[in-house]
């Protein structure tokens, strides 16, 4: 454990020193490199307290284990007023303290990264006989001791300027919002309120370095920032905290306040990062950028019009008899409401359930087992699938692309290719999948201002939703799919047990091995991506095998622990087996919540008429 701590670090300080940072006087460094030096020394402190509390725990001894508990979520908390500096310019170091407490997979050389510290410590607590772990433990806590105590070391040739500092604390305020408020890195101790308050603190003190007295929109940022530091501590309860108040009132306009303090100083935060940084706050629609995904910031009008009459030309496949539109149908939210979809020979299904198209662009990797790591590649395995759409390049070619009735389109659309071929059918179809983001559910109408658009058990579905239920865990906000916050760099996959029924009473293991058909490492049987959220209550039924008819089982499932929790042994699922003790209306108000993630679709019926010409 120690070598893999002195190689991480040592590669990180290394990392640094190779990096081109630009010669210039930086206003907030200086501030930012005291601040650090002295929470350093209290992480460091609370390090050593939690080795010492560690070493003290003693069998059936739960006073013991309590201490070492609350020495773990002090040690936490310090590490949180550290986590925007680490995690930006550190990441590597960061991991040292804060990784996942299960084996990551590093693609594509699929190699393991080994649990550790503080998340790890907390698996090992809350495991079921805490203290015959304690060996463990007294080595994560001794790694996590040594390493703290060297982190001034980080500061040798240190340079950084205001732009990225300024990205750091965007970022780090993205984490509170997406991943610390619901529990994401502590969800045993749920320590998250506290802990997003240590973050805010932080947040406030760089932000003291670049606030000017009497500027008015500075003072505003001041006093917005106080009053989410203020309302955190005041409320730190994890299941009783008020998320959806928290996030309409203070942590989305403290969003939008940061991103005017850049425009204000004249500086510009990293234009090819996946989050865009002139968006008013993480619920807009162009909150990420298309770019990150698509390789475009946007796609010409031609080439989205084109895509739309492809994706309803049954020529495309290989007896002219199903077009996308087909199994993705817009009167069903672009799915077909069936478990699984029917073959092109009209009697075998295919392999899994055919998920929504909507938000399906802000994704890194597509199909359930995210086998594609783009929509144009996608969509090319689709129309060559004998099961899907069994297309016959000639025939395409000859049929559609050199159809007098679409030659005018494909010219418009690719200007600079006299000869289309079936890349830029998938290009274009891709172009018009990509834009069926819509953002306008009630959920996001609320937090846009319009206060009559959720209901009181949609209000509490959220909260629960993003807290005691632990659904933003995994479906992360704003799009609640799989993203992985801050930076949105990574699609993650979860092993949840997913049965081959909806009968609970009787649960039986679904034999699909998901992601491990195409990555054969342990950890990754039985793992798919996760789906958005959004629009889920128009899309049943559910899971990749199309196993649950309605949202009411599918939150039963996760209330019981996913399939390890119901009694399918499975010691690599991701997903908590403990139970989520919901009760009957609490499970209710979480639906209810989803049906407020339903957006309003256009109502082009001309469109949708294509489905039968």
């Amino acid at each position: 454990m120690k070598k893999l701590i002195f190689t991480l670090f040592t590669g990180c300080v290394l990392l640094l020193l190779g990096w081109n940072f630009p010669e210039k006087n930086i206003a907030g460094q200086e501030g930012m490199v005291s601040y650090f030096q002295k929470e350093a020394k209290n992480f460091s402190a609370s390090a050593v307290a939690l080795e010492q509390a560690v070493i003290a725990l003693q069998e059936k001894d739960p006073t013991s284990l309590l201490n070492v508990k609350n020495a773990l979520a002090q040690c936490r908390r310090d590490y949180k007023k550290l986590e925007f500096f680490l995690e930006y310019f550190f990441p590597s170091t960061s991991k040292v303290y804060n990784a996942p407490p299960v084996f990551e997979v590093e693609e594509p050389f699929l190699e393991f990264q080994e649990p550790m510290g503080l998340q790890q410590l907390e698996a090992l607590l809350f495991a079921e006989n805490p203290s015959t772990n304690k060996k463990e433990l007294l080595l994560q806590a001794e790694a996590v001791r040594t390493s703290a105590s060297d982190l001034p070391a980080l500061l040798y040739h240190f340079k950084a300027t205001d732009a990225q500092i300024l990205e750091a604390l965007h970022l780090e305020l993205v984490r509170v919002i997406s991943l610390s408020i619901t529990g994401y890195d502590a969800p045993e101790l749920k320590t998250g309120i506290t802990e997003a308050a240590a973050a805010v603190y932080s947040i406030q003190q760089i932000l003291n370095f670049y606030l000017e007295p009497g500027h008015a929109e500075h003072n505003q940022l001041k006093a917005t920032t106080t009053a989410a530091l203020t309302y955190l501590q005041a409320h730190p309860d994890f299941d009783s905290f008020n998320r959806l108040h928290f996030l309409k009132n203070l942590a989305l306009p403290l969003q939008k306040q940061l991103s005017r303090l850049a425009t204000d100083l004249g500086i510009v935060l990293n234009p090819n990062s996946v989050l865009n940084y002139q968006a008013e706050n993480l619920f807009r629609k162009n909150a990420l950028r298309a770019a990150a995904f698509s390789g475009h910031d946007s796609v010409p009008t031609a080439m989205v019009a084109l895509g739309e009459k492809l994706f309803f030309e049954k020529n495309l496949s290989g007896n002219n008899t199903r077009s996308c539109a087909t199994c993705h149908n817009p009167e069903n939210y672009f799915t077909d409401k069936l478990p699984k979809s029917v073959a092109l020979n009209g009697h075998s299904l295919v392999k899994r359930n055919a998920p929504s198209l909507l938000y399906s662009s802000l994704q890194h990797n597509q199909f359930w087992d995210g086998r594609s790591e783009s929509l144009v590649n996608q969509i090319q395995t689709v129309l060559q699938d004998s099961l899907e759409m069994n297309g016959n390049v000639a025939a395409i070619e000859q049929n559609v692309i050199q159809n007098a009735r679409y030659q005018p389109a494909f010219r418009a659309a690719f200007p600079e290719s006299p000869n289309p071929t079936t890349q830029h059918v998938a290009q274009a179809i891709a172009a018009y999948v990509s834009t069926l983001n819509y953002f306008n559910s009630p959920f996001d109408k609320y937090l846009q201002g319009d206060n009559q658009a959720l209901t009181a058990s949609q209000k509490n579905g959220f909260n629960l939703f993003t807290g005691k239920a632990k659904c933003a865990t995994c479906h992360f906000m704003p799009v609640f799919n799989s993203l992985l916050p801050p930076d949105y760099k990574i699609t993650e996959f979860e092993v949840i047990g997913t049965t081959a029924s909806d009968d609970l009473k009787h649960p039986v293991t679904d034999n699909d091995l998901g992601r491990f058909n195409n990555y054969p490492v342990k950890f990754y049987k039985q793992a798919f991506k996760t789906p958005t959220v959004r629009n889920a209550a128009e899309t049943a039924p559910y899971m990749h095998n199309g196993s649950f008819k309605d949202l009411k089982s599918v939150v039963e499932f996760y209330n019981q622990g996913g399939g390890h929790g119901l009694g399918l042994k499975n010691e690599l699922q991701t997903l908590s087996a403990e139970p989520l003790y919901l009760t009957e209306q609490e499970a209710t108000d979480i639906v209810q919540f989803i049906h407020a993630l339903t957006d309003e679709l256009p109502k082009d019926k001309k469109l949708f008429s294509r489905l039968t010409h």
